[in-house]
């Protein structure tokens, strides 16, 4: 059933993005908006609130030729344009929207659908990373994800990498936690 189907990385029109995704949810779309909580001062009282990981941003499951007309049309494209992919280029010359393979969307979403957990958003300079391996946590609230341990904030963490947009960090995981999958090059 997933034939043909691909993540797409869209943009959204500022503040818009609950909007576009009812949107998109009546048309039969896959729609994907990582949230986090954050504690905010509202009118004179700390609240913690969901806000978007990645304001402007929405993750979109559809078959490519589909996704092209939908956005096509006008209520669609006044919420939602293409992200393009400024790593690559068509044979044309231009920049194709950004996808993102399946299995790193599937660690993506398991990692940042835990709302009380500390996971972030991270500059590839706030990453230490331990040894290059690609790892899976394989217990806990992570269970599935897929990406290289990292030191970053002070914590053993496990990156997720999201090409050509973000990286982020689960929360801290345990050694005893993790399986390697691919070891470093130049390990034994």
């Amino acid at each position: 059933p997933q034939f043909g189907r691909k993540w797409f990385v869209l943009r959204v029109s500022y503040g818009r993005s609950i909007k576009a995704e009812q949107l998109l949810k009546e048309l039969g779309i896959t729609t994907y908006n990582p949230l986090h909580v954050v504690v905010k001062m509202v009118r004179g009282r700390r609240r913690r609130v969901q806000l978007p990981l990645l304001p402007g941003l929405l993750f979109v499951h559809a078959e490519p030729t589909f996704l092209d007309a939908t956005i096509k049309e006008p209520a669609v494209r006044a919420l939602l344009s293409y992200y393009y992919d400024h790593f690559q280029q068509t044979a044309l010359g231009n920049n194709p929207p950004l996808t993102v393979s399946d299995s790193s969307m599937q660690s993506f979403i398991i990692a940042t659908t835990h709302p009380d957990q500390d996971v972030r958003v991270v500059n590839p300079e706030q990453v230490h990373y331990k040894s290059g391996d690609i790892v899976r946590v394989i217990a806990g609230d992570f269970k599935g994800v897929e990406g290289r341990v990292a030191r970053t904030a002070g914590q053993q963490r496990v990156i997720v990498q999201l090409q050509g947009l973000c990286l982020i960090a689960t929360a801290y995981i345990p050694t005893g936690c993790l399986e390697i999958i691919t070891p470093a090059a130049g390990k034994d």
